[in-house]
C-alpha cells in the first residue's frame, strides 16, 4: 500500500495539524499505566520539531461523548508529554476559534500545543465538514498519525484531510508497513490467536483471515458462541446468541484442522474469582456455572503449536485476565509467544496491557497501537483515516 508520508516536505516555520492518538489508560488516581501510545508518536513528533516545523497537536481522551468532562481534558497528557521530551507543551483548552489561532500566530519555530480533547465537541464524530474546515484552518499542512483511530471517519481523522495537504506521519506508516506484509506475503507458518469478549467483534476478521492463515487459534469468550452453535452446554457463559447460526459456518474450518477451539477451560460460579473454580473438558459444565479461561489442557496445546509458527499475530485476551484467578491463560500465551524465535506482531488495548503489565513489549516483534483499526484492516477493510492519505 503506497502512502504520502513527511520524509521530503518543507516543514520550516510551517503550522503542522498532528493528529496523534493520545487515548492512554489511567489508574484510579488519574495516572498514566501505559504511555506506549505517546511514546510512538514520539518519532514524529521529534522530527518534526528538529525540521522547525510549529506543531499542532490533536487528540482524543476516553469517550465524553461530545460533552466536556473535566476528568478527561488533555492538560494532565500535555504535562506528562513534556516531561517525556523535556520540552514545554503549550495548552490549549479549545481546538477551534480566533483565540487560539492568534496564539498560533505567534508560536516559534519547534513549538508544540496541545489541543483540548477533540471528542469534547460532538461535530468531531459526526464529522462535519464546517468544524474539519475550521480546525484545518489553523495549519498548512496535515499529518496523521493515530492509527489507532484510522478507521474513524471523524473530523480530525478524515474531515480535515479534505482541506489540507495530507501526509503520514512515522507510526502511521509502519503500522500499515507491518500490517499489509501480513496480508499480502506472510511467513509461513502463519498463525492468528485471537481472543477477547465478543466474537461480533471479531467476526470479520475470522472471515477474512481463516483464508489466509495455516491456523487460527482462538480463546476468550467469543469462543462460547462457537461452543453454543456446536450443541455444547455452556451454562451462564457469556454468549451472543443472534450469531450462533454465523458461528456454525466457521465449524468446516475446524474439520481440516484449521481452526483451533480450546480443548478445555476454568470455570466457576463466580466470575469475580472469590469461589474455587475447577478445570472442565466442556462436558460436564453446571447451569450456574461460566467459563473464565483456557485450561491447562489448552495451554500446553497453544504453547506446542506457538512453537511451530514462523508468523504470529495475536489480538485479544485467553480469558478474564483482569481477575488473578482467570489471569493464567493469557499471561502463560503472551510469554509462549514473546519467546518463540517467530515474527511476532501484537494488537488490542487488552492486549498492549498485558504485555506492559508482563514487560513484553520488546520481545515482539512489533506492538501495534491499534485494536479496532487493526482488527479492521487485518479483516481488509478500507480504513478511512489511511484511504484519505492515499
Amino acid at each position: 500500500m503506497k502512502i504520502e508520508t513527511i520524509r521530503n516536505l518543507d516543514l520550516k516555520g510551517k503550522r503542522v495539524l498532528l493528529r496523534v492518538d493520545f487515548n492512554v489508560p489511567l489508574d484510579k488516581f488519574g495516572r498514566i499505566v501505559d504511555d506506549t501510545r505517546i511514546r510512538e508518536a514520539l518519532p514524529t513528533i521529534k522530527y518534526l520539531e528538529d525540521q522547525g516545523a510549529r506543531i499542532i497537536l490533536v487528540s482524543h481522551f476516553g469517550r465524553p461523548k461530545g460533552k466536556v468532562d473535566e476528568k478527561l481534558r488533555m492538560e494532565p497528557i500535555g504535562r506528562y508529554l513534556s516531561r517525556l521530551i523535556n520540552h514545554d507543551v503549550l495548552i490549549s483548552r479549545e481546538p477551534i476559534g480566533e483565540k487560539l489561532r492568534d496564539r498560533i500566530r505567534y508560536m516559534e519555530f519547534g513549538d508544540i500545543m496541545l489541543l483540548e480533547n477533540i471528542r469534547f465537541y460532538p461535530k468531531e464524530e459526526k464529522n462535519d465538514p464546517n468544524f474539519a474546515k475550521e480546525l484545518a484552518g489553523l495549519a498548512e499542512i496535515y499529518i496523521n498519525d493515530a492509527f489507532g483511530t484510522a478507521h474513524r471517519a471523524h473530523a480530525s481523522t478524515d474531515g480535515v484531510a479534505h482541506f489540507l495537504p495530507s501526509y503520514a506521519g512515522f507510526l502511521m506508516e509502519k503500522e500499515i508497513k507491518y500490517l499489509s506484509e501480513i496480508l499480502e506475503k506472510p511467513q509461513r507458518p502463519f498463525f492468528c490467536i485471537l481472543g477477547g469478549a465478543k466474537i461480533s467483534t471479531k467476526l470479520g476478521v475470522i472471515e477474512n483471515l481463516i483464508k489466509r492463515v495455516d491456523k487460527l487459534i482462538l480463546g476468550g469468550a467469543l469462543v462460547h458462541t462457537i461452543l453454543a452453535a456446536k450443541g455444547i452446554k455452556i451454562g451462564k457463559s457469556l454468549v451472543e446468541k443472534d450469531l450462533i447460526s454465523e458461528a456454525k459456518r466457521l465449524l468446516k474450518y475446524e474439520d481440516d484442522s484449521k481452526l483451533i477451539l480450546p480443548k478445555d477451560g476454568l470455570v466457576s460460579k463466580d466470575s469475580k474469582g472469590k469461589q474455587a473454580a475447577r478445570v472442565s473438558d466442556f462436558s460436564d459444565i453446571k447451569p450456574d456455572e461460566a467459563i473464565f479461561d483456557i485450561g491447562p489442557q489448552t495451554i500446553a496445546y497453544y504453547k506446542e503449536l506457538i512453537l511451530q509458527a514462523k508468523l504470529i499475530v495475536w489480538n485479544g485476551p485467553m480469558g478474564l485476565f483482569e481477575v488473578p484467578a482467570f489471569d493464567n491463560g493469557t499471561y502463560k500465551i503472551a510469554r509462549a509467544i514473546a519467546s518463540t524465535s517467530a515474527k511476532t506482531i501484537v494488537g488490542g488495548g487488552e492486549t498492549l496491557e498485558v504485555t506492559k503489565k508482563l514487560g513484553l513489549q520488546k520481545k515482539y516483534s512489533f506492538v501495534s497501537t491499534g485494536g479496532g483499526a487493526m482488527l479492521e484492516f487485518l479483516e481488509g477493510k478500507k480504513l478511512p483515516g489511511i484511504a484519505v492519505l492515499q
